[in-house]
C-alpha cells in the first residue's frame, strides 16, 4: 500500500468510504435517493440509447473483482489471493499483526461486503428493475441475473450468510434479513434458471443494442458464450455444495452438463474476461505500489514440475541471495521491513482485463464430475488433460503441453527462504507433511481422492490469478496441499492448520442491520471470526 497512515490503509480510500458508508447507511437505506440520476435525467431519456442500462452493467462488470486497486488490494490481495497460495505481501503491514497473520483487520475486510453491495449488487438490481417486465430487453434481464450470481457467490463464499433474496426489502423493523447459505446457494441456482432460460431462446439471434452496448467481456459479440458461462458457473457452484448437499449438486451438475442446455466453455476463445478502465489493480500492487510477490506455494509446485508457466506468470528474483531464481515469499511470517523482499520475483504484467472464468477451469470441473459419475461428464482423464491443454495454449506453450502430461516423476519442491528472519519459517523440507507428492500425469489406478488432489491441484494451477476462487476451492477440498502460516495473531480464534475460513460482518452491519446480523451468525452456526467453517467447507484435510 503507498503512503500509508498507522494503520496502513491510504487516507483516501479511507475518506471515500467514509463518504459511500454515510450515504450507503444501510444496504438498502435511501435507495431512492442513490438511484436518482444526479444529471436529472430521467430513466426513460437515458435508455434512448441504453447509455444508464449500459453504465450500470459495466459498474457491475468490473467490480464483480474490483478493478480499482484499493479495493481489490483489500478484498482479495489481502485475503484470497494470499490464502489461495497466490500471492505473498512482502510488507509488515500494521506491524505485521494483519490479515496474513491472522489478526483480521475490519477496515481491510470490510471492503469485501461494502463494495460488493454498493458497486454490484445495487446497480444491477437497478438494472432488474428496468428490464424484468420490458419484453425488448429480457437479455438485459438475463445479463443482470448471470452477473448477480457471478459477484455474489464470491462474497458468499468469503463470508457466509449474505443479504441476496431479501435485498431492498426491509422487514417491519427497518432490518434486511439475510439468507443462509444453503438458502443462497438455492436462490443461486434459481436466478441462473431464469438467465439460462432466457439466453437458450435468444440463440442464433443477432444480439441486442443494449447488450452490444453494455457487454465487457465478449464485445456483444453472441449471446451463446454468456449461456456457457452460466452454465460452467452453475457447474462450479454445483461442485461446490457437492459433500454437503449431494443430491442438489447432482441435479444441477448434470443440468449444466447437459450439451442441450447450451454447453460449457470449451475453447480459450471462450474465456470471460472483462475489459477494465483502468491498469489492472495487480499491475500498480506489484510495481507502483510494490506490496506483493509470488507466493512459496507457486514456486514451490511450478519450479518442482519445471511448468514453463512459470516464466509466463513471475519474473526472477533480482536479490543477490537468491539472483535469477524464482523465488516466493511464505505468507504469514515473522516480516520485519519491507525491503527484506523486495527483491523476490515480481508478476508480469498483467492486461487490462479481469479474469473471471477460464475453459480450462470448464475442464477440470468436468473431470471432478466425471469422478463423481454424473451424466455427461464425459471421461475424467480425457477432461484433465484438455483443462491442462487449454491451459498451456492460453499462454501459447502447446507444444510443451504433451512432455508435461506424461511427465510421472515431479513433484513440487521443498521451498527454503535464505532471507527469513527466523529458523523456523526458512524450510518447508522433503518429508514435510505440508509438501505434496502429488504428480502431474494421470494415473487411473489411483484413489480417488489422489485423482481429485490431482484434478485441484492443476486447476489451481491454470485458473491463476483468480484468488477468490483458488481458496475457496482449497478450503472446500484441502488442496493443493499449502503451508501453513508460521506467525498466528488469532488468539485460538483461527486454527493454524488448516487456516483462516471466512471474514466477519462488517462493522457497519452491526451499526445498521444489528437484528438481521444477529440472526446472521445463528445460520452462521459458529462465532462470527475467521475461524468459524462455512456451511460447504466440511471435509477435514487438516494435517
Amino acid at each position: 500500500m503507498k503512503k500509508r497512515n498507522k494503520n496502513h490503509i491510504n487516507l483516501v480510500q479511507q475518506l471515500i468510504i467514509i463518504i459511500l458508508l454515510s450515504v450507503f447507511a444501510g444496504c438498502t437505506k435511501n435507495f431512492e435517493n442513490l438511484n436518482t440520476n444526479p444529471a436529472g435525467v430521467t430513466d426513460e431519456q437515458a435508455n434512448a440509447d441504453f447509455a444508464l442500462i449500459a453504465s450500470f452493467l459495466a459498474q457491475a462488470q468490473r467490480d464483480i473483482i474490483p478493478e480499482d486497486v484499493g479495493e481489490y488490494q483489500l478484498a482479495n490481495n489481502l485475503s484470497s489471493d494470499a490464502y489461495g497460495g497466490y500471492f505473498a505481501a512482502q510488507a509488515p503491514f500494521v506491524g505485521n499483526a494483519n490479515n496474513l497473520t491472522y489478526s483480521l483487520v475490519p477496515g481491510w475486510y470490510s471492503a469485501i461486503w461494502v463494495d460488493r453491495y454498493i458497486k454490484a449488487m445495487n446497480p444491477l438490481y437497478r438494472v432488474a428493475q428496468l428490464s424484468r417486465q420490458n419484453e425488448q430487453l429480457q437479455d438485459i434481464f438475463a445479463f443482470s441475473l448471470v452477473l448477480k450470481v457471478a459477484a455474489m457467490h464470491r462474497t458468499a463464499e468469503k463470508v457466509g450468510p449474505i443479504i441476496y433474496s431479501q435485498y431492498n426489502m426491509p422487514n417491519s423493523n427497518g432490518q434486511i434479513e439475510y439468507d443462509s447459505q444453503e438458502d443462497v446457494y438455492n436462490n443461486f441456482f434459481s436466478d441462473l434458471n431464469t438467465a439460462t432460460t432466457i439466453l437458450q431462446t435468444l440463440q442464433g439471434q443477432a444480439i441486442s443494442s443494449a447488450m452490444s452496448r453494455s457487454d465487457l467481456a465478449y464485445s456483444g459479440n453472441n449471446y451463446q458464450r454468456w449461456l456457457k458461462f452460466a452454465n460452467t458457473l452453475r457447474l462450479r457452484l454445483a461442485l461446490r455444495i457437492a459433500y454437503i448437499s449431494p443430491a442438489v449438486a447432482k441435479t444441477e451438475g448434470e443440468k449444466a452438463l447437459n450439451p442441450q442446455n447450451g454447453g460449457l466453455l470449451e475453447e480459450n476463445a471462450d474465456n470471460c474476461t472483462i475489459a477494465l478502465s483502468v491498469d489492472h489493480p495487480l499491475n500498480i500492487i506489484t510495481s507502483s505500489w510494490s506490496d506483493t510477490r509470488m507466493a512459496a506455494p507457486l514456486e514451490s509446485f511450478l519450479s518442482g514440475y519445471n511448468d514453463p508457466r512459470l516464466a509466463r506468470h513471475f519474473l526472477p528474483a533480482t536479490d543477490p541471495a537468491v539472483l535469477g531464481q524464482f523465488k516466493g515469499i511464505r505468507s504469514g511470517i515473522n516480516i520485519d521491513a519491507k525491503n527484506r523482499y523486495d527483491g523476490y520475483s515480481r508478476l508480469i504484467a498483467q492486461p487490462q482485463r479481469m479474469q473471471l472464468m477460464v475453459a480450462s477451469e470448464s475442464w477440470f470441473l468436468r473431470a471432478e464430475a466425471a469422478l463423481r459419475g454424473w451424466n455427461n461428464a464425459g471421461n475424467a482423464q480425457v477432461n484433465y488433460e484438455t483443462g491442462i491443454r487449454r491451459s498451456f495454449e492460453m499462454y501459447n506453450l502447446s507444444a510443451q503441453a504433451t512432455a508435461y502430461l506424461q511427465n510421472s516423476t515431479l513433484t513440487p519442491r521443498p521451498y527454503t527462504d535464505p532471507k527469513s528472519v527466523t529458523a523456523q519459517q526458512n524450510d518447508i523440507a522433503i518429508g514435510s507433511p505440508y509438501l505434496s507428492t502429488i504428480t502431474i500425469a494421470w494415473d487411473e489406478s489411483a484413489t480417488t481422492n489422489r485423482k481429485l488432489e490431482r484434478i485441484i491441484t492443476q486447476k489451481w494451477l491454470a485458473i491463476f490469478p483468480d484468488g477468490d476462487e483458488a481458496w475457496t476451492e482449497y478450503r472446500r477440498t484441502g488442496y493443493p496441499i499449502l503451508f501453513p502460516v508460521v506467525v498466528n495473531y488469532s488468539g485460538g480464534a483461527i486454527p493454524t492448520n488448516p487456516g483462516v475460513r471466512r471474514f466477519p460482518y462488517p462493522e457497519r452491519e452491526y451499526n445498521s442491520n444489528s437484528t438481521a446480523v444477529a440472526a446472521a451468525i445463528q445460520l452462521l452456526g459458529g462465532p462470527d471470526n475467521g475461524g468459524t467453517r462455512l456451511w460447504w467447507d466440511v471435509i477435514d484435510k487438516s494435517l
